[in-house]
């Protein structure tokens, strides 16, 4: 007997956070500009949305200090 499935997303999600990144959870393909794909590590990564991230694409807090807001 297995366990229900409690709650568990499997298909993905993409959360946008006020005032910071776009938290991409579960299995979603994350393309480069040239269609690439991003390899992933982790099974949620932050996406950079002010354009400031050193480490592009992802989030590295810079959003934080430089008052990055979304409407």
């Amino acid at each position: 007997m297995t366990a229900p499935n409690l709650g568990r997303r499997d298909d993905g999600e993409i959360i946008a956070c006020p005032d910071g990144p776009f938290l991409v959870r579960g299995p979603v393909e994350i393309l480069l500009p040239d269609g690439t794909p991003l390899p992933r590590t982790r099974r949620t990564v932050a996406l950079c949305r002010c354009g400031l991230s050193t480490i592009k694409p992802y989030c590295d807090g810079t959003h934080k200090a430089s008052g990055f807001r979304t409407t």
